[in-house]
């Protein structure tokens, strides 16, 4: 099994890392984690699996946030040994760290946070893979302080990840010329987030919107730009996720979506050649 940021991203092709937005409960994880393995190991694709154990960031104060935190961070790591794959989660507040660490392999900084010294140090301490999400208000250039943060801690297993800038008050785009330029500045693995850039934040509602008919086509893009890995929200019924429903691949699709981006990456490599 890849534990590690470093030894997913050691293939020749991409990596994933793929769950629910948030941990609805045991049958649901269990069933999404199963599919995504069975499709990964099927089209050789190195997997982790995604599943957020609390939402910190929501626009409502009724919005779900989570089953409470040790039952799913118990789910997430059940999963992981199960299926055979990493785990990975996010985490919001320095304390949090060690106590995620004890059940995850990945602990992931969501992207509002992403100059937090403090957390960013904590789950450096770790020792366990970190993955920084590029705030939706900073260059990509701008990420190669928060991966000195990491390493200024003794730990190199560093991914960054993309996942759209600002435009307006209620949409985000993606710069792929980002992919190679933090490949360059945090010389560590770049990941695409092909859901998350395709939200639609700031309703006037509380809600956030997005436009998941989009995710093939930043997925596409992020193949073709060499970035090292994916990242994608996915759902057996994302009408029905108690968490970022409208911009989550519905979990069918998953694999035919996987099978035309691994054909993609093969033809670049076999013109790289």
């Amino acid at each position: 099994m890849a534990n590690t940021l470093a030894e997913l991203n050691a293939g020749t092709g991409f990596f994933l890392l793929a769950g629910p937005c948030v941990i609805e409960g045991e049958e649901m994880a269990f069933a999404t984690g199963r599919r995504i393995k069975e499709i990964c190991t099927r089209l050789d694709i190195p997997f982790a699996f995604k599943g957020s154990y609390r939402k910190a960031n929501r626009s409502r104060l009724d919005s779900f946030s989570g089953i409470g935190d040790i039952e799913a961070l118990k789910i997430l790591n059940a999963v992981g040994r199960e299926l055979n794959v990493p785990v990975v989660t996010d985490i919001h507040l320095p304390q949090e760290a060690e106590m995620a660490a004890d059940f995850v392999d990945i602990l992931q900084i969501p992207a509002f946070l992403c100059r937090q010294t403090d957390l960013l140090v904590a789950a450096a301490r770790t020792g366990k893979s970190v993955n920084v999400k590029k705030g939706q208000f900073l260059s990509p250039e701008s990420m190669r302080f928060a991966a000195e943060k990491i390493r200024s801690c003794g730990n190199d297993d560093i991914a960054v990840t993309e996942r759209g800038t600002t435009f307006g008050y209620g949409d985000l785009v993606v710069d792929f010329r980002g992919v190679p330029r933090m490949q360059q500045s945090c010389r560590c693995p770049v990941i695409v987030d092909c859901t998350h850039s395709l939200q639609q934040p700031n309703t006037a509602g509380g809600v956030t919107g997005g436009c998941p008919e989009l995710i093939e086509t930043i997925a596409r893009a992020a193949v073709a730009t060499g970035a090292d890995g994916l990242f994608m929200e996915t759902h057996p019924n994302p009408a029905v996720a108690k968490s970022d429903g409208a911009n989550m691949l519905r979990l069918d699709l998953l694999e035919p979506l996987l099978t035309r981006l691994v054909a993609i990456r093969r033809t670049i490599d076999t013109f790289n050649e």
